[in-house]
């Protein structure tokens, strides 16, 4: 596939800043890479072909930091509940028919296809406990050209009989073969060690793979301080950490190639140890709010140097939508601040957008805006439906994207200067 090209039109991304940034012109990729947003196309690109986006926006692809593929089939059910309650009676049932790959490949092609067609380019994802359910997903997404990180979970106590691994033993067993085949099979999808959460993972299990992700060198993912039940039940069975983070940095699972979702409630001292192991927030207010966890407090997070991006957390969240879960982003910061917490201003749609992008993005490396040596990830978003008599500047057109999201169309979508069938 031809990854040298150019795109004309309006190109909006965000600085190291969070700064919003408007460029009319040029965008040059080559070999997949950004070269950089032109006035005039440069002598030296001047044969590259070019498409001509005059009148869209352009935007980095988007990166959702944390989505459950094996609950994408309940999505917008059970939301009544509160989080222990519903993966009690939503996710776990659910999950274990994933024991029957053809089940699961059926189910994944659904997740795998409303993936490519989103406006997200790079993911990390949670399967089943189950390693050939898992690697049949891992196949599916390889074929879409997306950038990916999937998970087999861990799950050795704390579960349903019909949904529990054997032992520690088989599930660490079991997840190095996850990666031993998943390392040789992919290029753009790649494994990611999975606990579900502290409850369901022994300390015999997390030790397990806090050996593997030293031994092959992979990430981790997980949830953190969701739920206020979720934490007391940590504090119960393991009294002897500091708190819910250390947990994990315990046996050695939290790091740079790390990420953990929620940090609703973190404390002081938990998330200096996140700022400190350099571990990434995947901030999901969507899921938070329907399955009342709480307001997350992101702004005080980014103020503190975090690393800090978005998540859909399908079916917690929705919608697979980012650009949905960059308006709620805003909304949730509004109200933490109106309600819970004045001391940290809202976020704005250019923070939100910035997490979308660069911060996420920076968990899969130079990725998340147009500068030069930035892996080019780009939509082109298509808003001339959404009838106004006004004519809306640049700015305020990037704002309307976010929230009428669902009015605009996605006309062409590019990972690491591949384009992505959208068909």
């Amino acid at each position: 596939m031809n990854r040298d090209f150019i795109l004309k039109g309006t190109f909006c991304d965000c600085g190291e800043d969070r700064a919003l940034r408007i460029r009319a012109g040029f965008g040059v990729c080559e070999g997949g890479v950004c070269r950089g947003i032109f006035a005039d196309i440069p002598e030296k690109y001047a044969g590259l072909p070019m498409r001509d986006c005059t009148g869209m926006l352009i935007l980095p692809g988007l990166v959702d930091l944390h989505v459950h593929a094996s609950q994408y089939g309940f999505r917008g059910a059970g939301l009544d509940r509160q989080l222990l309650d519903w993966l009690n009676n939503y996710t776990f049932p659910e999950e274990a028919r994933y024991a029957d790959v053809g089940y699961a490949s059926e189910a994944y092609v659904i997740f795998a296809g409303d993936l490519r067609r989103s406006a997200t380019t790079r993911a990390a994802i949670f399967a089943t406990i189950h390693t050939d359910g898992t690697l049949a997903l891992m196949d599916l997404l390889e074929k879409t050209g997306l950038e990916t990180r999937v998970g087999k979970l861990n799950m050795d106590r704390n579960s349903p009989d019909y949904y529990r691994e054997a032992s520690a033993e088989a599930s660490i067993s079991e997840t190095a073969r996850f990666i031993e085949e998943a390392k040789g099979r992919f290029t753009r999808t790649q494994p990611i060690i999975t606990p579900r959460f502290i409850p369901t993972a022994s300390d015999e299990l997390m030790r397990g793979l806090g050996a593997l992700k030293r031994r092959y060198g992979v990430g981790a993912q997980s949830h953190l301080s969701e739920n206020g039940d979720e934490i007391r039940w940590v504090a119960e069975l393991c009294p002897w950490v500091k708190h819910y983070g250390d947990a994990y940095d315990q046996p050695g699972l939290l790091g740079g190639d790390t990420i953990m979702a929620h940090c609703i409630h973190s404390g002081d001292d938990e998330v200096a140890l996140l700022k400190e192991r350099g571990v990434f927030v995947a901030h999901c207010p969507r899921s938070n709010i329907n399955v009342m966890s709480g307001l997350a407090p992101i702004r005080k997070y980014i103020e503190l140097g975090l690393h800090v991006g978005i998540g859909s957390d399908v079916a917690g969240g929705d919608t697979l939508s980012l650009f949905e879960e960059m308006a709620e982003v805003v909304r949730a910061s509004k109200m933490r601040w109106q309600y819970v917490d004045a001391q940290y201003k809202p976020l704005t749609v250019a923070d939100a957008l910035y997490l979308a992008t660069r911060g996420g993005g920076a968990y899969f490396g130079r990725v998340g805006c147009f500068d030069e040596g930035y892996e080019f990830d780009a939509i082109v978003m298509d808003d001339s439906a959404i009838k106004s008599g006004m004519t809306l500047a640049d700015e305020a057109r990037v704002e309307r994207l976010i929230y009428q999201s669902g009015r605009c169309v996605l006309r062409a979508k590019f990972c690491a200067g591949r384009e992505i069938d959208l068909a």
